[in-house]
């Protein structure tokens, strides 16, 4: 038997690409989503596709998830053995909030709420059109309830996605599709990790907001998608899961 397909969007990315290694060993048929052409996808993601087999493979194809109709073909594409899509794309640019731009704060709006938007809307059709239970699990973060400085566009649409999440799990589930959230902390990976590297304020504020001290993984973030594939997370929908080893505590120095 063919296994079933789970869709991760910003499959280039660390976090994208641990999801699709964690759920493939998991047993899905993973396909990856990203802005990159197939010629300049990472090492990583290169060797999670050579371990495809027949029956239980991983595939990649280039898609901008701004692009609606480009995203509503690549998800049909796939739609026979579609169980599950994770909403993952997003990017994150730090500016101070007196010198955020139009451009700038349409940036994010496109890529991390609309794209969302897209992606959750798509996926949802075709579970309706095909009378079949899925879900969707979208990327959140620790900032959507917590301001940090100078990312307040990046804050204000995980803030959004969670809203987004929740009214379409309401509305969904007399469908039995599910809609749900993984908020990371502050991941040494993909996005975090470039602004670990080239902002030193940045880094200065990270090496004191984590009371567990440790900087989280990308494949601790793509354990709780497992989980919500899996049978031991079928009663979750419209629930924002919080891993973020403590951040969004109040700090006391």
């Amino acid at each position: 038997m063919e296994a079933q397909r789970v869709i991760v969007t910003g499959g280039n990315g660390d976090i994208g690409c641990a999801m699709g290694a964690r759920l493939f060993r998991d047993g899905f048929s993973v396909t990856l989503l990203d802005l990159k052409a197939p010629s300049e996808v990472s090492q990583e993601v290169k060797a999670l596709l050579a371990l495809s087999q027949s029956g239980h493979e991983v595939t990649y194809r280039q898609v901008n998830v701004t692009d609606r109709a480009r995203v509503d073909e690549v998800l049909s594409e796939f739609e026979s053995d579609l169980v599950a899509v994770l909403a993952n794309a997003g990017i994150v640019k730090s500016e101070p909030f007196l010198d955020i731009t139009e451009s700038y704060w349409n940036q994010h709006l496109e890529t991390n709420l609309t794209g969302v938007f897209h992606t959750l809307q798509s996926a949802a059709k075709i579970f309706v059109k095909n009378k079949r239970p899925g879900q969707i699990i979208i990327t959140g973060s620790w900032v959507g309830t917590v301001p940090w400085p100078e990312i307040a566009s990046y804050s204000a649409t995980k803030a959004a996605v969670e809203m987004l999440a929740k009214s379409a799990a309401r509305e969904l589930a007399e469908h039995k599709i599910r809609v749900n959230v993984i908020a990371p902390g502050i991941v040494n990976a993909g996005l975090a990790k470039h602004q670990l590297k080239t902002e030193p304020q940045y880094a200065a504020r990270v090496a004191k907001v984590i009371p567990l001290k440790e900087l989280q993984t990308a494949e601790q973030v793509a354990d709780i998608a497992s989980f919500l594939c899996s049978k031991s997370g079928d009663y979750l929908t419209g629930s924002t899961i919080l891993a973020d080893g403590g951040a969004s505590l109040f700090q006391f120095d």
